[in-house]
């Protein structure tokens, strides 16, 4: 299936449900978009990672993340000569329990995810220290791009999006369980493949395996 332009993905919807009332037709943006984030939460794709420098501050213990963070794979403080120094990930309990009192400073070591916007790190930066952040990232909605362009995901993952906005469209217009399912199975089927790409064939020849991997239904593990 050739990929989808804004407007094409939105005609095929209507046409698959055979729906041009005016309620349905603007909610197809919702559609679209829940599907969008169904399909970023459900597989790790290779191409939207992202690599960001920001600064720790001396005496600061938190750093907010980008707006369009969805999870991170690496925070590493850049030195004086260029060179890395990875932290490692942990929880933010661990975090409060490796350094109760947050006047603690010295050179970071330690990173976890506080809360949807900011890091903690331990100890607390002494220093002003350039950081480099490695993640995963929401790119922007097809909803975005205009009516005669293409998003990633509508042109590399046609089936799931399509499949993705007909189980939307289905619910919303309360059609029966079977239509619903249908669909859904469809929407299953292309994630299915599109996670098996994403996330055992197109590994970049990482080094360090941080991929949470979770086996399509129906293949062997190898």
């Amino acid at each position: 299936m050739a990929g989808f332009t804004y407007s094409g993905l939105k005609t095929a919807t209507q046409n698959y449900l055979d729906n041009t009332e005016t309620t349905f037709t603007n909610t197809l943006d919702t559609f679209i978009q829940t599907t969008e984030e169904r399909i970023l939460k459900a597989v790790q794709l290779p191409v939207f990672r992202k690599n960001v420098t920001g600064t720790l501050t001396d005496g600061n213990t938190y750093l907010g993340t980008p707006s369009d963070f969805l999870s991170s794979y690496s925070l590493a403080v850049l030195d004086s000569d260029s060179s890395y120094t990875y932290l490692l990930l942990k929880h933010v309990s661990w975090i409060r329990d490796y350094t109760p009192i947050a006047t603690t400073e010295g050179q970071p070591l330690y990173y976890a995810q506080f809360d949807d916007t900011t890091f903690i790190v331990a100890p607390t930066p002494s220093s002003d220290l350039t950081v480099e952040l490695h993640y995963y990232y929401r790119p922007a909605s097809l909803t975005t791009v205009g009516d005669d362009n293409k998003s990633w995901l509508s042109e590399n993952t046609p089936n799931a999006m399509l499949y993705g906005c007909l189980v939307e469209g289905a619910v919303f217009m309360k059609a029966s369980p079977d239509t619903v399912m249908l669909y859904e199975t469809k929407f299953q089927e292309a994630l299915a493949m599109l996670k098996l790409l994403g996330e055992f064939k197109d590994v970049r020849d990482e080094a360090r395996h941080d991929n949470i991997k979770v086996m399509p239904q129906g293949t062997a593990n190898v």
